[in-house]
């Protein structure tokens, strides 16, 4: 009977895992290429401002996730959870073909932006009743005494999808030019997902309603009205209160920092080439997944707060040590330079409004291995460097290659802050799962993760990165770690509330 049982929960897990990762791959697509999108779909004058505009229409997908949580959350607990999420993986999946389908803004100009926003704004609702939708539909499924462990198994596919992300940007960057993925190639990343998407559809078309809801729906126990019920009851509102500000809103900066915030500090504020930063982030990522199921199943013994409140403590506690030591590894400033291998080649070169650039290239090499490209482009108007805001108009681009000594120093920093994304994350879907009733669960549980997760936790790269450019031109030395104040704050915040207010509740309660 227990094989039975435990072949039953495998089939559940696989095919909500498998559609919960495609979606997020879609939505990590986005995130891993904005540096390249930022020259696609905004004005390419200022490069600042338009990978800021990127990271902003980034962030936009993630401050709606909470309506979508409230739409697709009342849908699930009124209909079903099955039939909820098979609507949110085909909205998911559409919007992020069609992105890849968008033309620049060459091409049609303001209207470019404007699309990609509002396909982000669907990305973000679908996925604000995705997730709810998995995590509950698993936990009703769940062996009592065992929901850590099983709903782990969903929070590694948010990993998952980012480490498949990565993947394929880089094969796709491998096969094509640089000058081929940048004309064309970047937009096959989003025009692959269709295909998982319809995969995921068909196994998700096979799969049955949960046992628990659809008992309660048998005996009339659903109900009527799940957003008066969730928030319009003081009861229950506290308890998603308590969620959000005790445990979602400090899990959701350590999740975006240990995985996004560090992939875009190695790129824009570290200057490390794109491919060898896509390679480390893989590395790290699959030595650190695992340790979702390992803390989802120690919280089955021990309890969801203690891991979840420790990992929140070792971020704010190591974080700026951390990137401290990132940032110093592959530094040039501690590097010996081979002097006699410098080179500087200057040109005139036209550019795509047909005036003229001079351009500088510096290439420089180092004694451990490491080498330096800068691309210094000046604009020239009648001859002269143009005038803008007061200083000449220069654009530089630096990327630095590193040696594979200082590759695994970073994939072991990397991987540090992976585990404290496992001990946060690992736990925190039974965690919330077990905080509300059948009848209200899926909306009640939805709208404190994806304000946690898409406020709090989606609107730290683009906070973040807004005070490493302040710093830096305020000439503050250690600028590049500014942007960890935002994530320590916040963490620093939920630990002391959920210390305080949350209980360590009785794991082998029924649900």
């Amino acid at each position: 009977m227990k094989e039975k049982s435990t072949k039953g929960i495998w089939k559940v897990i696989s095919a909500s895992s498998m559609g919960t990762m495609i979606e997020w791959y879609d939505f990590y697509i986005f995130g891993s290429l904005a540096v390249v999108i930022s020259t696609k779909f905004f004005p390419a004058d200022n490069p600042t401002a338009a990978f800021l505009a990127t990271l902003a229409t980034f962030a936009v997908g993630f401050v709606v996730r909470p309506f979508g949580a409230l739409f697709f959350g009342r849908l699930g607990d009124l209909i079903g959870r099955k039939y909820t999420f098979m609507v949110t993986l085909l909205l998911m999946g559409g919007a992020t073909f069609l992105i890849g389908c968008i033309p620049s803004y060459e091409t049609i100009g303001f209207m470019a932006p404007l699309l990609v926003l509002v396909l982000r704004m669907l990305q973000g609702l679908a996925l604000g009743g995705e997730y709810g939708g998995a995590a509950t539909y698993v936990a009703e499924h769940a062996p009592v005494g065992q929901r850590g462990y099983w709903t782990s198994w969903i929070q590694t596919t948010a990993t998952v999808g980012l480490f498949i992300s990565l993947m394929v940007i880089l094969a796709t960057r491998n096969v094509l030019t640089p000058a081929q993925f940048d004309e064309w190639g970047w937009r096959v990343p989003f025009w692959v997902s269709i295909i998982m998407v319809g995969v995921s559809y068909l196994i998700r078309k096979n799969m049955d309603e949960s046992p628990v809801f659809a008992k309660a729906k048998s005996e009339g126990k659903t109900s009527t009205n799940p957003l008066q019920e969730s928030f319009g009851n003081r009861y229950n509102l506290k308890f998603v209160l308590l969620a959000l500000f005790g445990a979602t809103m400090g899990q959701g900066v350590v999740w975006y920092t240990g995985q996004f915030y560090a992939m875009s500090f190695l790129k824009t504020v570290m200057s490390i080439d794109s491919s060898q930063v896509d390679t480390l982030l893989g590395i790290a990522l699959i030595l650190g997944t695992p340790f979702f199921i390992v803390f989802g199943w120690l919280s089955d013994k021990v309890g969801r707060k203690y891991i979840m409140m420790g990992g929140m403590l070792l971020a704010i506690l190591l974080y700026r040590p951390i990137y401290k030591q990132m940032y110093e590894t592959t530094s040039v400033k501690n590097k010996t330079e081979i002097v006699a291998n410098t080179k500087v080649v200057s040109e005139l070169k036209e550019n795509k409004k047909q005036t003229m650039d001079s351009i500088y290239t510096t290439n420089k090499e180092y004694t451990d291995g490491t080498t330096f490209l800068e691309v210094k482009t000046v604009s020239l108007e009648n001859g002269i460097a143009k005038i803008v805001d007061g200083k000449p108009k220069i654009e530089t681009k630096t990327t630095i290659n590193i040696n594979w000594d200082d590759k695994w120093t970073l994939i072991f920093l990397i991987f540090i802050q992976v585990i404290f994304v496992t001990m946060v994350y690992g736990p925190i879907a039974a965690f919330l799962v077990e905080m509300f009733p059948v009848k209200i669960r899926y909306t009640s549980m939805s709208l404190p993760y994806h304000v946690g997760n898409g406020i709090f936790g989606g609107l730290l790269p683009a906070i973040s990165t807004y005070f490493v450019i302040n710093a830096k031109e305020a000439g503050n030395p250690e600028f590049y770690l500014e942007g960890l104040w935002y994530p320590i704050v916040i963490a620093a915040v939920s630990f002391v509330v959920g210390m305080i207010y949350i209980k360590n509740k009785d794991k082998n309660a029924h649900i």
